[in-house]
């Protein structure tokens, strides 16, 4: 039986952010490169690099009459939230909050996505923003209850809420074997809100770019690494729920979390490009009437076989 992780001090946040900061990179590197060769280029693995340098030089810009406050609330607080996310996944032995509901908190922290999404249409005073913010929010409608109900099946197979004993749970068999409905559906929630594949129609082009209208500058730079950042903590907190935390052979845990977490977070960057992306209407059809019985089915056969054994 594996060990449950144990918390760590504080100081040890800017290690969580840096691992952060790599998968980030590693994920901008990767979509840059599908980039390249979807457009039948050699490689743009360095384009990420040059506009990152761009935004950092190009000044910042407002509209007539913007909330200010809330627009970079907004822009910024992807990048926080996904920072408040890996803050409890276990790093094989070591996590930075064993929270006896670590479950709930990132459940909780989904929802933050449709505020901070919102606000940066709604802060902007423009239009086409406001009109990518409301369609995050009816994407929102669709994907959350399906993605709370997928979190669901390995809190009731572990009988807990902590993320670590959800994580040690799983030494005979990974949770991705026998709950692959809820892996699905969970994966689909992680790029929902990431604003990515199906969802993207809040920064679509009919619209001006949606929310990313009106963002220039480091406002610009921070939603785009906020978008990155949540696909990436998505990934690795998939790791300890789905795919056995730390388990496996000759690696140390935190290692094995760290390949996990990469090998996830590469499948959800190459899955951007191919998911088509849905008018709101048709994906809310889609979420109700498909995803939503189907986690549901899952959740109810996980709860049989838990009482069953």
């Amino acid at each position: 039986m594996a060990e449950t992780p144990v918390a760590v001090s504080g100081g040890w946040a800017p290690v969580a952010a840096g691992l952060l900061g790599t998968l980030v990179v590693a994920a901008a590197l990767l979509d840059g490169a599908l980039a390249g060769r979807a457009a039948g280029a050699r490689s743009r693995m360095g384009r990420p690099v040059g506009e990152v340098a761009r935004l950092l030089r190009q000044r910042r810009r407002t509209t007539v009459a913007a909330d200010r406050l809330l627009w970079r609330v907004g822009g910024a607080g992807l990048l926080g939230m996904a920072l408040m996310i890996v803050t409890v996944v276990p790093l094989g032995r070591w996590t930075l909050f064993d929270l006896a509901v670590g479950v709930v908190w990132v459940n909780a922290l989904d929802v933050l996505a449709w505020a901070f999404v919102w606000l940066t249409g709604w802060g902007a005073n423009s239009a086409y923003a406001m009109v990518g913010g409301y369609r995050f929010l009816a994407h929102g409608l669709a994907y959350e209850l399906p993605l709370m109900f997928a979190l669901v099946a390995p809190a009731v197979a572990a009988s807990s809420l902590r993320v670590g004993e959800v994580a040690a749970a799983q030494q005979g068999l990974w949770f991705v074997v026998w709950m692959p409905v809820a892996f699905v559906v969970y994966c689909l929630g992680v790029v929902a809100i990431a604003v990515w594949g199906p969802f993207s129609p809040a920064l679509g082009r009919d619209v001006a770019g949606g929310v990313t209208a009106e963002l220039s500058g480091v406002d610009r730079l921070l939603f785009l690494a906020g978008r990155y950042a949540l696909l990436a903590a998505g990934a690795a907190f998939a790791v300890p729920m789905f795919l056995g935390g730390g388990g496996g052979p000759l690696l140390p845990a935190w290692a094995w979390v760290l390949v996990k977490a990469t090998v996830l977070l590469a499948g959800l960057v190459w899955l951007r490009r191919r998911a088509p992306a849905l008018r709101p209407d048709m994906f809310m059809e889609v979420g109700w009437l498909v995803l939503l019985p189907a986690v549901l089915l899952q959740d109810l056969l996980v709860a049989v076989i838990v009482i069953g054994g």
